[in-house]
């Protein structure tokens, strides 16, 4: 660490090592963008025992992948293949089985389609076992979609994917790689990672752990079996510059050094409040939530909204955090992007606690509170 970075973001480094010393992680990084131009790229700790952490080590995104399959779905209304008011059966016919016929894409991409608690990340299996497995599963009792909402962990993304594929040909790993990552500038992240690409990374790819009775053991997904079965909704690997480089697009309109990926249009489509102000029955907080995309909710209270981008960011902010560990977002007001991950799960309210202090530092540090 040089000293510019200690004096430039004192405050989030502070943050960041009373969260190594506390034992909550064992490394950390950060990326921060203003303006377009990055002003801090941080590494800290360890990737995994042994490995120090780096700018370019890979990390285990968790949901900080669901914007990808947000971007890939505009990407096809774009072409004419579907609208964001379709039903999911006009294109899944199997899909409409024991009451979801009313599901729309919509409902899929802001958490109301009414089968969140299905979960089908838990062991690595073959993509079409797990979409026949929710396309015969029923909604959640007394669920009208678009009417209740609550954060689907992973079984509405398997469906987004898999629209992907059936509308566009390719599967959606390679899609997500050929469509968006590549012409990005994305080239080392994935979501589905080819095992032979996973073992030619080596010391490159860091680890996600639990923190379980004062011990951090590595999580059983975040292997190279886990890497390369997709979980469209959890298992997007890279760096948080990368990750960066997503969220510069975003907040740029669609485009990225001349390489244009959405249509301003999409943008805004995906980035407005689809939802608001509902009660999400699985984080038992009121959120406001746009297509794929989390929009700031500090308005149902700054201490209590779970995912909070910080005190000082704009209404205008939207991301994604990744379960217990990580986040990414834009913050249009003020030009920034934010990507940050710290590799120890710690539990939903440390959590919290942690990356709102980290936020707050960040925007403080960069003079923008």
């Amino acid at each position: 660490m040089n000293m510019a970075d200690r004096e430039n973001f004192f405050r989030a480094i502070s943050v960041i090592e009373a969260d190594l010393q506390a034992g909550f992680s064992m490394g950390a990084q950060v990326h921060v963008a203003l303006k377009g131009k990055a002003v801090w790229d941080f590494a800290r700790g360890e990737a995994r025992r042994g490995v120090p952490m780096a700018s370019d080590t890979l990390m285990l995104w968790l949901s900080c992948s669901k914007p990808v399959a947000a971007v890939g779905i505009a990407q096809l209304a774009e072409r004419g293949l579907l609208t964001f008011d379709d039903l999911v059966c006009q294109h899944i016919p199997e899909f409409a089985a024991n009451g979801k016929e009313g599901v729309r894409i919509r409902h899929l991409l802001n958490h109301t389609a009414g089968f969140p608690h299905m979960a089908t990340d838990l062991r690595p299996r073959p993509w079409d076992e797990s979409i026949a497995e929710i396309c015969a599963a029923p909604l959640e009792p007394d669920w009208a979609p678009g009417m209740r909402a609550g954060y689907h962990l992973s079984a509405s993304w398997f469906m987004l994917g898999e629209l992907i594929r059936r509308l566009d040909g390719r599967d959606y790993p390679l899609y997500v790689r050929e469509a968006i990552f590549l012409p990005l500038g994305m080239y080392d992240c994935w979501i589905g990672m080819p095992r032979e690409q996973y073992r030619r990374y080596g010391a490159r790819i860091g680890r996600m752990h639990n923190r379980k009775e004062g011990e951090l053991a590595p999580m059983r997904l975040d292997c190279e079996e886990g890497a390369e079965c997709c979980r469209p909704g959890i298992n997007g690997y890279g760096s948080m510059w990368e990750l960066g480089r997503f969220y510069q697009m975003i907040l740029n309109g669609g485009e990225l050094e001349g390489r244009r990926v959405l249509e301003r249009e999409s943008v805004r489509a995906l980035t407005a409040r689809s939802r608001e102000g509902m009660y999400d029955e699985t984080f038992r907080h009121k959120l406001d939530w746009g297509l794929g995309f989390a929009c700031d909710s500090n308005r149902y209270g700054l201490k209590t909204v779970p995912h909070s981008f910080g005190a000082h960011c704009s209404e205008q902010t939207v991301g994604h955090s990744g379960s217990q560990s990580s986040t990414g977002y834009c913050d249009p007001r003020h030009g920034l992007v934010v990507c940050a991950v710290l590799n120890g799960r710690p539990g939903m309210p440390k959590n919290n606690r942690r990356f709102r202090l980290l936020n707050n530092a960040i925007y403080e540090d960069l003079g923008l509170a």
